[in-house]
């Protein structure tokens, strides 16, 4: 199983529209048969900074919701709103170990 943690800083004037559209995102993205979850946070401190936790059963899966129609419309309709290109980390997830569990 893997995790994304992607970091974006989003201009101040699009916070709201980058919110409608990551959820729009989510909505579409927790539906894919290999997906465990997919969290949007904006940082508490600073509401123009969020992290999307992305967890899937596989790296191909992962890879899949990157060829998505969902994922490829929120790409188009964000790419303009942020201060500096979103960063992704990817983990291994030690625990929990099985699906069951999530």
């Amino acid at each position: 199983m893997i995790v994304t943690c992607v970091y974006v800083h989003v201009k101040p004037d699009s916070i709201g529209k980058f919110i409608e559209a990551t959820t729009a995102n989510h909505r579409q993205s927790v539906r894919e048969p290999a997906n465990l979850r997919f969290d949007l946070l904006q940082q508490a401190d600073d509401p123009a900074r969020f992290m999307v936790y992305e967890a899937y059963e596989t790296v191909e899966a992962a890879a899949a919701h990157k060829e998505t129609n969902h994922y490829f419309v929120w790409r188009e309709i964000v790419q303009d709103m942020m201060v500096e290109p979103r960063t992704g980390i990817r983990y291994n997830i030690l625990q929990p170990d099985t699906r069951s569990d999530w």
